[in-house]
C-alpha cells in the first residue's frame, strides 16, 4: 500500500479582516500594546478570550483572527436639526470619545461597533435635545453632555464599547430667531438704562429736598 501526501502549491487564504497569509508566516503573529486579537477556530471563539499584547499563535487554515484597537477614538456627530420642546428648530453638533473595553464582545456582538456607535450618537443627540427648551439647550450644555454620555454608555455596553465623554460643540439658531433675540436684548438694555436714569434723578431730587430742608431750618445758611 502506498501513501500519498498532498502538497499545496499555493498558500491558504481566509477572510479579509485578519487573514492568515501563508503557512510559514501565519503560525505566530504580534499585536501591539494597544491592540488585542480575537481568534476564531473553525468559526468558534477561541478559549481564553482576546490575545495580546505580544506574540500569539494560530493554526493555519483553521484559525482566523481580528485585531481590535483599544485606544480612545473620537468622532464628530454631524449637525442635527432638532425641534426643541418649545417648537424651536436648532442645529446642534457634538463630539464623542469612546474606546473598546471588551474586544471579544466588540467583534462577536455587533457587525461594526464603530459605525453603530456613530449612528447611535446622532440618534441619542436628537432624542435628548427634543426634551429640552431652547433656553435649556443654550444654558445647560454640560448637563446635556452628561445625559448623552450616560445614555450612550448604557446602550453600547453590550458591544464592548465604553463611551468616555460627550461634548456639545455648537448650537446654531435660525437667522430670524437670532434677530428677534437681538432685538429683545436691545430692548431690555434700553429699559434697564431708563430705570437707572430714573433712579438717578430720584436720588438727586431727594438730595435737593434734604438740602432745602436744611436751608429752611437755618436762616443764617447761604446757598452756594
Amino acid at each position: 500500500m502506498r501513501w500519498y501526501i498532498p502538497v499545496f502549491p499555493k498558500p491558504c487564504s481566509v477572510d479579509q479582516h485578519g487573514s492568515v497569509e501563508d503557512f510559514g508566516r501565519s503560525a505566530k503573529n504580534v499585536v501591539q500594546e494597544y491592540e488585542r486579537a480575537v481568534i476564531f477556530r473553525l468559526g468558534r471563539l477561541s478559549r481564553g478570550g482576546a490575545k495580546g499584547p505580544g506574540i500569539f499563535f494560530v493554526v493555519p487554515c483553521i484559525d482566523t483572527y481580528r485585531k481590535v484597537d483599544l485606544r480612545t477614538v473620537s468622532f464628530d456627530v454631524p449637525p442635527q436639526e432638532v425641534l426643541s420642546r418649545d417648537s424651536v428648530t436648532v442645529s446642534v453638533d457634538a463630539v464623542v470619545y469612546y474606546r473598546v473595553h471588551n474586544p471579544t464582545m466588540a467583534i462577536a456582538n455587533v457587525t461594526d461597533f464603530s459605525h453603530s456607535t456613530r449612528l447611535l450618537a446622532a440618534t441619542t443627540l436628537r432624542n435628548v435635545l427634543g426634551t429640552k427648551n431652547m433656553s435649556e439647550i443654550l444654558a445647560e450644555r454640560e448637563s446635556i453632555s452628561h445625559t448623552m454620555q450616560a445614555s450612550l454608555d448604557e446602550a453600547t455596553d453590550p458591544w464592548g464599547v465604553k463611551v468616555e465623554r460627550v461634548e456639545i460643540k455648537d448650537v446654531r439658531l435660525p437667522v430670524m430667531l437670532q434677530r428677534a433675540m437681538a432685538a429683545e436684548a436691545e430692548a431690555a438694555r434700553e429699559a434697564r438704562a431708563k430705570v437707572i436714569a430714573a433712579e438717578g434723578e430720584q436720588k438727586a431730587s431727594r438730595a435737593l429736598k434734604e438740602a432745602a430742608d436744611v436751608i429752611n431750618e437755618s436762616p443764617a445758611a447761604l446757598q452756594v
